[in-house]
């Protein structure tokens, strides 16, 4: 999965989303930008987004699109796009005409992005994220693994926990 922030941070957050999803709609306005803010952009962690597309057709597609959209370096300019443009589920909003206006929102190339979605060249990275977070026992999105890479702990959380949760998580580990 595409990294966001500093490959050798000490800790790595990895977040098990649905882009359809509420909470995970919910964490990502909630809490992910002051933990970029925060953490992120001093180097402290690096994160690690993973599908687990659980709520119907459209959550593939999204998914797809913005493995699509890492294959130009965007992948986290098109994810922050699915989150700011967020409709709920199963309502169409991560269709395939809004999909394409994403992309075009995100200034990718179209050609290339369009052929990448009808390749479906994601379809097998997607379906082993899922069977990943199955065999992790995740039962519902969002889901987080705080890993750190110093003191070799491994810290779960689910659900859209408030910014703090993790800050003290981060902050204990850090401290380690």
């Amino acid at each position: 999965s595409t990294i966001l922030g500093d490959p050798n941070a000490p800790i790595t957050l990895v977040e098990f989303g649905d882009y359809q999803c509420h909470f995970c709609n919910v964490y990502y306005q909630n809490t992910e930008h002051e933990i970029f803010e925060n953490y992120v952009k001093t180097g402290k962690i690096n994160v690690i987004f993973k599908d687990y597309t659980i709520i119907g057709p459209d959550s593939i597609r999204a998914a797809h699109a913005a493995h699509c959209a890492s294959e130009q370096g965007k992948f986290w300019q098109y994810h922050n796009t699915l989150y700011d443009n967020w409709g709920g589920e199963n309502n169409g909003w991560a269709g395939q005409e809004n999909i394409l206006k994403f992309a075009e929102q995100t200034e990718l190339n179209m050609d290339e992005f369009i052929e990448c979605n009808l390749d479906k060249r994601y379809e097998q990275k997607i379906s082993e994220s899922n069977s990943d977070a199955q065999a992790l026992g995740i039962t519902g999105t969002p889901a987080f693994f705080i890993i750190s890479d110093n003191s070799q702990q491994v810290q779960a959380i689910q659900g859209a926990q408030p910014y703090e949760a993790f800050a003290k998580i981060f902050d204990s580990m850090l401290e380690n």
